[in-house]
């Protein structure tokens, strides 16, 4: 298994966890957790080759 597939699982462990909480600050908290493990996911898969860096677009230079 692949280390983001486990960071996955992580996150969909969060994502239910959050369902079954009792209130909002502990359900944010796990919300925010499972965003958390699925960033990690993504920037691992990204660390493997697995998916392509974003491009970054910058605005054209004025010229004085």
């Amino acid at each position: 298994m692949k280390q983001s597939d486990i960071f996955r699982d992580n996150a969909d462990n969060c994502l239910q966890l959050a369902e079954r909480a009792d209130g909002q600050p502990a359900h944010k908290r796990y919300s925010r957790m499972a965003d958390a493990w699925t960033a990690l996911a993504n920037e691992q898969d990204w660390l493997d080759g697995e998916i392509p860096p974003l491009a970054v677009h910058t605005a054209p230079r004025r010229r004085a």
